[in-house]
């Protein structure tokens, strides 16, 4: 019987489909938006960080890929043995003239765009380290560190310095992509780490109150008052270097400024009308914290993430560049900023290093005005 002969008969409606934003969360990106400087700083940044993830296929002295005797080998993966192009070492120097040669005879190479990781030595420099940019100099002083000169066939763009070499003859370029990715990463890992351990604490104590709060509170008060650089250089010096000893270091720290403003919201919000309904209802301080008091906190502390995050590559650049932070050798960018220091004759290393971190922390502090406004209930974008 169709449905329209007899009205008695209810058609189902089907329920409306869920979005994968809320409507406060659609409005917050509209906002977002708005901010043009900020929305396109957070592109840029995704582009740059996106592209020193794949910083071993960008600047390596390996081959990405290469053919030899018909078989087909991946350098920039795997390490194979200098015994397997003829050689006798157990790692093989792909920018050796030997080397190269051989394969080159028997198969081909493709090389990435920078012929030289963060730890190559260029040996064909035109002079003692630190070196010019090569579009400082002219086409014969910058190749005449090879035999040939300038009809040597490895004078080629793939092997020059686009930004110079440091005091050691290292590639300043290779060393901006490599560092600029410790950076970033090290800088969120910091932040993540940061948060959990700061909104925690925050939410415990603004939850419970009373006597959780007070002696809480006067444990981060003594902790806070401490000189952290001092105890920072104090402890970098006597752990051995390392990525995840200087992260552990500077966790013991970082956590302090999420407390404040978490622990605020917990004090604003745990006596609401719908959490002492939840209460009530026999439900969980845990459940109560997480579904119901946390998703309020979380917006005055989302908009500090990427203060935080600036904040950490800041510090870990500073750390560098007095020798207690990564260990050495390590691309760092407060290691070039050192470099651009001592050797003033080499303005490149200090304007590269400087450049590098105005434009990661300006596009970061971009990001973090864009996601206050996005986040605040009283702007309104036209």
């Amino acid at each position: 019987m169709d449905a329209a002969a007899n009205p008695a008969v209810a058609t189902p409606v089907k329920p409306p489909r869920k979005g994968l934003l809320s409507p406060t969360n659609i409005r917050r990106w509209k906002n977002f938006r708005a901010n043009g400087r900020g929305y396109w700083s957070l592109w840029l940044f995704l582009l740059l960080f996106g592209l020193s993830l794949f910083a071993e296929f960008l600047a390596n002295d390996r081959p990405i890929i290469a053919s030899y005797k018909g078989e087909i080998l991946f350098p920039v993966l795997i390490d194979y043995p200098e015994e397997k192009f003829g050689g006798f070492l157990a790692e093989t120097d792909y920018r050796s003239s030997v080397i190269s040669d051989e394969i080159n005879a028997n198969g081909w190479m493709i090389w990435p765009p920078i012929r030289y990781s963060y730890r190559s030595v260029n040996s064909n420099i035109p002079h003692s380290a630190p070196t010019p940019p090569f579009w400082l100099m002219t086409e014969e002083e910058r190749c005449s560190g090879y035999p040939q000169g300038v009809n040597d066939p490895a004078c080629t763009l793939g092997n020059l310095n686009w930004l110079g070499t440091d005091d050691q003859a290292r590639d300043v370029l290779a060393r901006v992509i490599y560092g600029f990715r410790i950076s970033v990463l090290f800088g969120l890992a910091l932040t993540i780490c940061s948060a959990i351990i700061g909104v925690t604490a925050g939410a415990v104590q603004g939850y419970f109150g009373g006597w959780t709060d007070l002696l809480l509170q006067r444990f981060i008060e003594i902790w806070s008052s401490m000189p952290v650089l001092y105890i920072l250089l104090i402890i970098a010096a006597i752990l051995p270097p390392g990525f995840f000893v200087l992260l552990g270091i500077m966790l013991l720290f970082s956590w302090v400024g999420f407390v404040g403003v978490v622990r605020a919201e917990f004090l604003r919000a745990r006596n609401f009308e719908y959490v002492r309904a939840a209460r009530a209802l026999g439900v969980n301080n845990r459940t109560i914290m997480w579904r119901h008091l946390l998703p309020n906190a979380m917006v005055a502390t989302l908009t500090f993430l990427p203060f935080i995050l600036s904040g950490s590559i800041t510090t870990l650049t500073s750390l560098d560049f007095l020798g207690f932070g990564m260990p050495p050798g390590s691309p760092s960018l407060g290691e070039m900023i050192a470099q651009g220091k001592t050797n003033l004759q080499a303005p490149w290393l200090g304007l590269t290093a400087f450049f590098a971190m105005s434009i990661m922390l300006s596009l970061l502090i971009f990001i973090g005005e864009a996601v206050r406004d996005a986040f605040d209930p009283r702007k309104t974008f036209q």
